[in-house]
C-alpha cells in the first residue's frame, strides 16, 4: 500500500472534499492546489497520475490532527467535526437530487404497477401474408 492509497482511504473514510483537504493543508502552512490533489487520487495507469510523496502525506496528517482535535488553546471534539462533514455531504447529495429531478406532467401522477391482465386484448394483425410455395411444380 502506497501513500496514494492511504490518502484516498482517509479522504473516503472522513468524507472530505478537495477544498476541505486544501484548507487542512493550509493549517500547517503547506500550499497545494486542487488540481495537484486530483493527480494523487487518479488511477495509477492514468497519464496525469502523480505519486504522493512522504512530505505531502505527513503535512496532511498533521493538518488533519489540527482540523479534528483543534489546538491546545482551542480544542475540538473530533466526532463533532466528522458529523459536521457528514451533514454537509448529505446536504450536497440531496441538493443534487433535487436539481436533477424536474417534474413533468407525467411524473405528477402516481404510476400504477404494470398488470398484464389490465391490458386490453388487441386484435392480432398479420404483417406477412400467408403464401403457398409450389417449389416450381405445378399442380395438375
Amino acid at each position: 500500500m502506497n501513500n496514494n492509497d492511504i490518502f484516498k482511504k482517509l479522504r473516503v473514510a472522513l468524507q472530505l472534499r478537495d477544498d476541505q483537504i486544501v484548507e487542512i493543508m493550509q493549517l500547517v502552512d503547506f500550499r497545494i492546489s486542487a488540481a495537484e490533489l486530483g493527480a494523487f487520487f487518479r488511477n495509477a495507469d492514468h497519464p496525469k497520475y502523480m505519486d504522493c510523496g512522504d512530505q505531502v502525506l505527513r503535512n496532511f496528517l498533521n493538518g488533519l490532527v489540527i482540523h479534528l482535535r483543534g489546538t491546545k488553546e482551542n480544542p475540538k471534539n473530533a466526532m463533532d467535526v466528522i458529523k459536521q462533514n457528514q451533514e454537509v455531504v448529505k446536504k450536497n447529495i440531496s441538493e443534487k437530487q433535487k436539481a436533477e429531478f424536474k417534474p413533468t406532467a407525467k411524473t405528477e401522477f402516481k404510476k400504477k404497477p404494470f398488470n398484464p391482465k389490465d391490458k386490453k386484448a388487441a386484435p392480432k394483425i398479420q404483417i406477412v401474408e400467408k403464401v403457398q410455395y409450389k417449389n416450381g411444380k405445378s399442380k395438375k
